[in-house]
């Protein structure tokens, strides 16, 4: 294939996941069984961000073309992807990136996330045989040329102890946070509930973090936040809010209860599930630069920065952890190919 057919092929991918075929929804009703966290909400979401922001036909044009790249990759690569399983589809543009620059993809997807990405494959390889030869599953990822994992820090040091000598982009855990200062609208707080609460708040963009000015009032947040109540009609969302609550009054520790989140005055910016972290600051240009530069951030949400209820919709070019995944393919095969010459 060359790059227009496999362009043709990711859009046609796109309107198959956004369609009402009925093996589509039943593969999504398997993969909601699989895993309790992807409820049917929460898949539709995912499905519906990769197919308009990543899977439109003008989209992926414009994209790989800022790059230069080639019609046909005259040496592929293989190259390993490490797929992390805490939202739906979450591996998916690593996956895209290979597949769109015509390298191999050898894929260990996780055990909480495979279903939806092999009907995937599956209905590709149904469209192009060749899919079948440039895309593989495997339980281990062995003599691949280059290897991409997302994982935990602890994985993260695993993966590095293994990949570390072949040419690599290792992920860890990040997260995101959000600047408040006082003049958000009843509508920004909510789209901020959306980037909390999406996914149970499980995502490295998902905001676990908010910073507020001083002698800011939490109640207008807290109405806002109401539109998620229901998260604690799940009874593992639910668990995780007991027990955070229950935490919280046996230290005796202050905190403000929704009845979807806690909200805890911490300094970290991770915060378990059903929890919000909060910090008060002073000088909010100050904090920005530097949050900028903190390592476990994946983003800041807020005025002047990434929009509110942006937070799970990035564009195809914002890249996790802020490195260029196609760039590096790009020059993975620029490297093989002037070993060749």
């Amino acid at each position: 294939m060359n790059l227009q057919e496999r362009i043709q092929l990711l859009a046609r991918l796109g309107n198959y996941m956004l369609s009402d075929e009925q093996h589509w929804n039943d593969v999504k009703v398997k993969a909601s069984q699989q895993n309790h966290w992807f409820t049917a909400e929460f898949i539709g979401l995912a499905v519906k961000n990769i197919a308009t922001q990543f899977l439109d036909k003008n989209i992926l044009e414009h994209w790989t073309a800022a790059y230069h790249l080639p019609e046909k990759n005259p040496q592929p690569a293989s190259v390993g992807v490490v797929m992390a399983g805490n939202i739906p589809l979450v591996g998916f543009h690593d996956f895209l990136c290979v597949f769109v620059t015509g390298n191999k993809i050898r894929i260990k997807p996780s055990s909480k996330d495979d279903v939806l990405i092999r009907h995937l494959v599956e209905i590709l390889s149904s469209w192009n045989a060749e899919c079948s030869e440039l895309i593989r599953f495997e339980d281990l990822l062995k003599g691949c040329d280059a290897y991409i994992a997302t994982g935990s820090n602890n994985s993260s040091r695993y993966f590095a102890y293994y990949f570390g000598k072949y040419p690599h982009i290792i992920r860890r855990n990040r997260t995101s946070v959000a600047i408040l200062d006082g003049t958000e609208t009843t509508g920004e707080l909510e789209l901020l509930a959306d980037d909390v609460h999406q996914f149970f708040g499980m995502g490295c963009r998902n905001v676990t973090k908010i910073y507020v000015p001083p002698h800011y009032d939490f109640i207008p947040l807290l109405e806002a936040f109401n539109k998620y109540d229901y998260l604690c009609d799940h009874h593992h969302y639910k668990s995780n809010y007991d027990y955070n609550l229950a935490l919280h009054i046996l230290n005796n520790q202050f905190y403000m209860a929704g009845k979807s989140v806690l909200l805890v005055e911490n300094s970290s910016v991770f915060s378990p599930i059903s929890q919000l972290n909060y910090s008060f600051y002073t000088d909010k240009t100050a904090l920005a630069t530097s949050l900028k530069s903190a390592p476990d951030l994946q983003g800041i949400i807020g005025h002047d920065f990434v929009p509110f209820g942006k937070a799970q919709c990035p564009a195809i070019n914002n890249y996790a952890d802020a490195v260029d995944t196609l760039e590096f393919l790009r020059w993975l095969n620029s490297q093989a190919a002037s070993v060749n010459l």
